[in-house]
């Protein structure tokens, strides 16, 4: 008597069981294993690069949030941001000189900001790593801040930041990366 042979089916994912002489093979039709696929999820909302939600107007005026930096010759930029911009994306945006080298990645002080008096204590304490970064950076004062570590809200409305004479940029000197 022949052994059993499994014979790929003509179907996707049928097996035929071939038992008998080779001149006269009989076929019993075997369904096969099922194997367990793992599940995709659907995401249906879109995804946004990093730093494209400082790219997008304000909804509404609750929104708004306008802050003025002033660059390093003295001339004031009046900007109009929205709650939870993030500072260093939102002056890429209006093409103010703060660098970020690092792409708010709390590896440098190129963003390094000074912030006015009167709206400095309405920002969180800053964590332990943007405390290491601004030890590096030059001219640091009681007001200095990271830029990218500064998300706006409305009690920052009206806030003036200052830019520094000059920022640490370990990439090469003279070197300003332009943002992606």
């Amino acid at each position: 008597m022949a052994r059993p042979v499994w014979v790929l089916g003509a179907w996707r994912g049928v097996r035929a069981l071939a038992r008998g002489h080779t001149a006269a093979r009989t076929y019993t039709i075997v369904p096969r294993p099922q194997k367990k696929v793992a599940q995709r999820c659907l995401v249906t909302t879109p995804s946004m690069q990093h730093g494209k939600y400082e790219w997008e107007d304000p909804k509404s005026e609750e929104e708004i949030v306008n802050i003025t930096f002033v660059d390093r010759n003295g001339k004031k930029i009046p900007v109009r941001g929205k709650v939870g911009d993030n500072l260093l994306y939102l002056a890429h945006r209006f093409n103010v000189d703060l660098e970020g080298a690092c792409e708010a990645s709390l590896a440098c002080s190129t963003c390094h900001v000074y912030v006015d008096d009167a709206h400095v204590d309405c920002l969180p304490e800053p964590v332990e790593e943007e405390e290491d970064m601004l030890d590096l950076a030059v001219f640091l004062k009681d007001t200095s801040r990271l830029g990218c570590q500064i998300i706006l809200t409305k009690e920052l409305d009206g806030m003036t930041l200052t830019l520094p004479q000059a920022t640490r940029n370990f990439y090469v000197d003279g070197h300003v990366p332009k943002p992606h």
